[in-house]
């Protein structure tokens, strides 16, 4: 296949994709295209869609690639497609950032941190399928993990935990 037609199979794939698409998933379905062949043409496509004057763009995100509209354009979208915003309470956000930074981690760790019973925003990420239990920890009574979701990288857009910006407040603190 020549490069022009593969760039086009690989937009295309990634447009249609609902899911992030990550270059092992483009590359089973394109097997006669290297891994490396797929991620120049990505990454050419990235950039492409960056410098174009356009309501989206294509995103590292969840480990793959995406195109994502604009947060700008996000006011237009909710009423087309009839959305309501998420509203997340101060609790529930700080459940969330405690459970990003320190996972895996347990319900009485989020609450040692906050300072008060945190059942609530934990139940409400759970059910938001925005952090999971990941595990069980070894000690008496083998409390819960919670870790986040792939739902959780998708949602705020990261393309792994790695990329969550550091808070050298919290690592001081080592809490």
């Amino acid at each position: 296949m020549d490069y022009l037609k593969l760039k086009s199979v690989i937009e295309g794939m990634l447009f249609c994709s609902p899911d992030p698409l990550s270059l092992d998933s483009i590359r089973k379905a394109i097997p006669e295209a290297s891994r490396d062949g797929i991620k120049k043409i990505v990454d050419e496509l990235e950039l492409e869609y960056m410098e174009r004057d356009r309501g989206f763009n294509l995103i590292r995100v969840q480990g793959g690639y995406q195109f994502r509209s604009l947060p700008e354009i996000a006011p237009w979208i909710q009423v087309l497609r009839d959305l309501k915003p998420w509203r997340f309470s101060r609790a529930t956000l700080e459940t969330l950032a405690i459970v990003a930074y320190k996972q895996p981690v347990t319900k009485n760790k989020i609450e040692q941190i906050r300072g008060v019973e945190s059942s609530s925003p934990v139940k409400n990420l759970i059910e938001r399928e925005l952090i999971a239990v990941i595990g069980r920890e070894e000690l008496p009574g083998r409390p819960l993990l919670y870790g986040t979701t792939k739902m959780f990288l998708r949602i705020f857009g990261i393309n792994e935990l790695g990329d969550l910006p550091k808070l050298p407040e919290i690592e001081e603190l080592d809490i």
